[in-house]
């Protein structure tokens, strides 16, 4: 008879969460919003994520596509002397507005064509012609 009894109670809470669990199917659109919200901040937080770099442009002769040299110095483990190394970055440039010497910043991006992973952001420093 207790159990009788303990499914009763536990019988009235379950139709209670079920009656919930209707209301809540009985409104989708409500529902939708959140999770769209949703996936929108988990996009913006992914492309809070990728690396940004600064460089100077060394080529632009291809079409929509700047090479961008990007120097990072560090200290030697041992002798504590500064240590310089550059890397080459095909970058994207939709109006080709980039040119060699011109400092940059790049974004990474997903990939556009073999070599290219890597966006323009902005334009950091032009120098003077001589």
């Amino acid at each position: 008879m207790a159990t009788k009894d303990m499914k009763d109670a536990t019988g009235e809470a379950a139709a209670t969460e079920a009656e919930k669990q209707v209301a809540g199917q009985a409104n989708p659109p409500a529902a939708t919003p959140s999770a769209s919200g949703s996936v929108e901040k988990a996009a913006e937080a992914a492309r809070a994520n990728r690396k940004v770099r600064t460089g100077t442009v060394v080529s632009d002769k291809m079409d929509k596509t700047v090479v961008v040299r990007v120097n990072r110095d560090f200290a030697h483990p041992l002798y504590i002397k500064r240590i310089v190394r550059s890397k080459k970055y095909h970058a994207h440039d939709e109006n080709n507005e980039y040119r060699v010497g011109d400092r940059v910043r790049i974004m990474e991006t997903r990939p556009l064509s073999k070599q290219k992973r890597w966006r323009v952001l902005d334009l950091v420093d032009r120098p003077e012609k001589v």
